[in-house]
């Protein structure tokens, strides 16, 4: 850490004092300045009183725990097309209040972002109303392979393809597309890992002997443990064949982890994420909470979850995104034909992994890891993800160790005004988000003035 005397003439607009700083996988009492956008001092222990008096606005932390801004790259905020399930002014009002600064929207919107006149359109609303900073996937389909070489992948966050169908209905199944999809494509590739072949398998055999009006329980068994498997082998084979840069994303099996390693994110250009519904839930749940806990993938056995977690520690999984597809409750009702899958995550993602470290079975490192410092590094995103003297001033401040509470539908800021967290008690809590030096969220209020920014991704090949 930079020691505060080496500073003498900084002025500073923002001070947290007598904080816990999540660093470079290290917790240690300190505090820190924000000038401007950026942050501008990292100093130990508590500030001395030459650097409290040049300070506009302090924030006595009482010792909790101050991170970077939590980086969500794996979100669905609805915009354009299907906005009365949510939109990116309401979904990243929600992202704050969760301690997100940034996010990386998908595609499947109506029109589905499969060009670049469609990426800048997001950016454009994005710039308009959103309070988090932002970035976009394009998506690939069966045709567009010349749009997504011609993409400004400094603008745009990678290309999302779709191996099994999912809402928006963009399932790339021309096997030389993808081939060259994987051989050509000068950015990272971000894949939905299930083998569509099985699940139609899957599907019919279920219908064939139950008829086809089914509970939500048959979700996994239609959307397999071999379904997955069977995609994600497919990616990872192809991508060490061609050198892609692969990122798999949602990892809800425990047969998948062996396609994956450990080591510095750094150095691997194919990298997992999983998200906290597969951490959290099992298919046990399925007879409580219904299409509640319905997404694709599907959440699997209780065997899975345990060994998500445990890989997350050991750096087999590289990220934690929540995967955050928000849908009315009355889209949710039906059979499992008819309930449409995905759930809001965002709001409650970081105090559930929190939690998880509360209960010794995460260390926090862990969490503020694949949080934020991964994702920076794997979407190789501009100076944001760590605390660092120069980045930008993207900061979330928790009680990790608050009284607890349970969630309950009146905090959700969410537009579909529900979460399958509701009921659930918690033991921690964002007080204060911080957006590029500005004061996004603090103590229950939303500061909807404050706008994010679009997300700069560097040396992405």
């Amino acid at each position: 850490m930079e020691r505060s005397s080496n500073k003498a003439e900084e002025r500073y607009d923002l001070l947290f004092d007598n904080v816990r700083l999540a660093l470079d996988r290290d917790i240690r009492l300190g505090h820190l300045g924000v000038t401007g956008e950026m942050i501008t001092l990292i100093g130990e222990g508590k500030a001395p009183a030459e650097v409290r008096t040049r300070a506009t606005t302090i924030v006595e932390g009482g010792e909790r725990l101050l991170m970077p801004g939590v980086i969500d790259e794996h979100v669905h905020f609805r915009d354009p097309g299907l906005t009365h399930k949510a939109d990116m002014s309401t979904e990243s009002i929600a992202a704050v209040a969760g301690g997100v600064t940034s996010f990386i929207d998908m595609p499947n919107t109506n029109p589905a972002t499969t060009t670049m006149a469609a990426v800048e359109a997001k950016l454009q609303r994005a710039s308009e109303v959103s309070l988090a900073n932002y970035g976009f996937f394009i998506g690939a389909t069966n045709t567009n392979l010349p749009e997504l070489l011609a993409a400004d992948y400094s603008r745009v966050a990678g290309v999302k393809l779709f191996l099994g169908s999912s809402t928006g209905n963009m399932l790339v199944d021309r096997q030389e597309t993808i081939r060259r999809i994987f051989s050509e494509v000068p950015a990272l590739i971000a894949v939905h890992a299930e083998d569509e072949a099985i699940i139609k398998r899957n599907r019919q055999a279920v219908i064939d002997r139950y008829g086809d009006d089914l509970p939500i329980d048959f979700h996994p068994v239609i959307r397999s443990h071999e379904a997955c498997y069977e995609a994600t082998k497919t990616a990872v084979e192809l991508a060490h064949e061609t050198g892609a840069r692969l990122h798999v994303m949602h990892i809800s099996t425990a047969h998948e982890l062996q396609f994956f390693h450990p080591g510095p994110v750094a150095e691997k250009r194919i990298t997992a994420e999983t998200c906290p519904q597969y951490l959290i839930f099992s298919d046990e749940l399925y007879p409580s909470l219904g299409a509640r806990i319905k997404c694709n993938p599907a959440i699997k056995h209780a065997e899975d979850r345990e060994t998500l977690i445990s890989a997350l520690d050991k750096g087999i999984i590289d990220t934690v995104a929540t995967d955050h597809a928000p849908h009315l409750l009355q889209e949710k009702e039906g059979s499992v034909f008819k309930a449409v899958s995905g759930m809001p995550m965002i709001q409650f993602s970081l105090p559930v992994m929190l939690d998880l470290v509360n209960s010794r079975r995460m260390e926090l490192t862990t969490v503020v890891e694949t949080m934020c410092h991964n994702p920076a590094t794997i979407l190789r995103i501009d100076r944001r993800g760590w605390l660092r003297e120069g980045y930008y001033a993207d900061l979330t401040l928790v009680d990790d160790h608050c009284d607890p509470y349970v969630v309950d539908a009146s905090m959700i800021k969410s537009r579909c005004g529900w979460s399958p967290l509701e009921g659930v008690e918690l033991h921690s809590r964002v007080d204060m988000t911080v957006v590029g030096g500005r004061m996004a969220y603090r103590y229950g209020v939303v500061f909807g003035s404050v706008r994010g920014k679009s997300l700069r991704f560097l040396q992405n090949s």
